[in-house]
């Protein structure tokens, strides 16, 4: 994947060579550019979906991707999971139990085509498929919107691979707060996502108690993903869909958009984000 001299690809970027024009001189330079391959989801031996993503943390992905796509129910359901660099891209390997749903594709729930790194469903079939409504979160923990705050304050530099090409997401978890505990990044949004699931069922997180933050809008395919989770709280750095209103609402999620240092709008059930308690006057 990447040839003698350059950065490992576990860093999830390259550099490669760029003339750069500034201030009316140019220069020729090295610039670190983030990693896209075709991640091929193979589910004891059937291809369930190809999808482009940045090649870190597949363990992590593979798992939440798993998950959040209804091919497995409970992480005990993957026996095992192989990387394989091909030509092409990876192929990750992936053994589920024979009572996960992985284990039974059917020809019409396999993709037709990639999952670009900009969308969730590219290749779905089906409209049933596109939309996919999961069972409602838990009640959850009350949070300040302090916390909320706190978190996005420690966000920017717990991405070390969108400060070195500017060109990747991030899905993160903060506990109740709001010390970010997990970071995953991705050119792909809902891939940060899936990665984040991913190593929060690997960690043994408690997806209800504490928020978590994406570096994207809110499209209704980051609200499924999060309700496949039971993750109670989800903020975004910029704006939700109204579909991703609308699916929010009816699985119990406080949806946060436009979260931004001393301001962020709350969409929907707005009681677990409690404004600071007064301070007592002496």
């Amino acid at each position: 994947m990447t040839a003698p001299g350059q950065e490992e690809p576990a860093k999830g970027y390259v550099t490669r060579p760029v003339d750069r024009w500034r201030h009316g001189e140019s220069s020729h330079e090295s610039d670190f550019v983030a990693e896209e391959v075709p991640v091929a989801m193979v589910y004891n031996g059937a291809t369930f979906a190809v999808m482009m993503a940045t090649p870190h943390d597949l363990d992590d992905f593979a798992l939440g991707f798993s998950l959040s796509e209804g091919l497995i129910s409970d992480p005990s359901q993957l026996l095992q999971l192989e990387s394989h660099a091909l030509i092409e891209g990876i192929e990750l390997a992936i053994r589920v139990t024979d009572n996960a749903a992985g284990a039974h594709l059917e020809k019409e729930r396999q993709r037709l085509l990639p999952g670009r790194s900009g969308c969730g469903i590219c290749g779905t079939r089906e409209l049933e498929q596109a939309i996919r409504h999961g069972e409602a979160v838990g009640e959850g923990q009350v949070m300040t919107r302090d916390a909320l705050e706190r978190a996005l304050q420690q966000l920017q530099s717990r991405q070390p691979m969108n400060a070195a090409t500017g060109a990747v997401h991030a899905a993160a978890w903060a506990n109740r707060e709001g010390e970010i505990l997990l970071v995953r990044e991705d050119v792909g949004r809902h891939n940060a996502l899936d990665k984040l699931i991913g190593a929060m069922r690997r960690g043994g997180f408690d997806s209800g108690d504490g928020m978590a933050l994406v570096t994207s809008r809110a499209s209704y395919e980051m609200v499924t993903k999060a309700t496949s989770a039971g993750i109670t709280v989800l903020a975004a750095i910029s704006a939700p869909t109204a579909l991703a209103i609308e699916l929010a609402r009816s699985a119990g999620i406080t949806l946060v958009g436009f979260t931004r240092p001393g301001s962020h709008n709350i969409y929907t059930h707005p009681h677990r984000l409690q404004p600071p308690a007064p301070q007592e006057t002496p």
